[in-house]
């Protein structure tokens, strides 16, 4: 049930990111901006598109799997935004809150993959009897 809460939370928040990059891409092809602009969008899409798979999966090696996926790909994006922030091409101000996102995606989908990985917490040995 805790898993099924994280990934809906998850789901929203990959597309409502998503639908930043796609404004963010707006403004960098405005700007002629065109090489980066792909890999921002390529990358900043595809952590949604990588949920959305992975909610739809028939074993949890394949969730797991394309949950890794996702977090590979916000790990790439986080790379681009504070590229773009860093050289000047996009100003900080606009940057921060889009980087902030991202990465609150990556704590997210790293609690996911670890969970799913090892979804038993580990026991404590047990005393003996006195």
């Amino acid at each position: 049930m805790a898993l099924a809460m994280k990934t809906s939370i998850v789901k929203d928040k990959s597309y409502g990111f998503a639908l930043k990059i796609i404004q963010l891409v707006r403004t960098l092809r405005e700007q002629k901006e065109f090489e980066i602009a792909g890999q921002v969008l390529d990358s900043g899409t595809s952590i949604g598109a990588n949920v959305e798979e992975a909610l739809a999966g028939v074993s949890r090696a394949g969730f797991a799997n394309k949950m890794g996926i996702a977090s590979k790909e916000a790990r790439e994006t986080h790379y681009w935004l504070r590229l773009l922030r860093d050289s000047g091409i996009i100003p900080a101000e606009r940057m921060d809150p889009l980087i902030a996102e991202v990465e609150e995606l990556l704590r997210i989908l790293t609690a996911i993959v670890k969970t799913t990985k090892n979804p038993d917490p580990p026991k404590e040995p047990r005393r003996p009897k006195e």
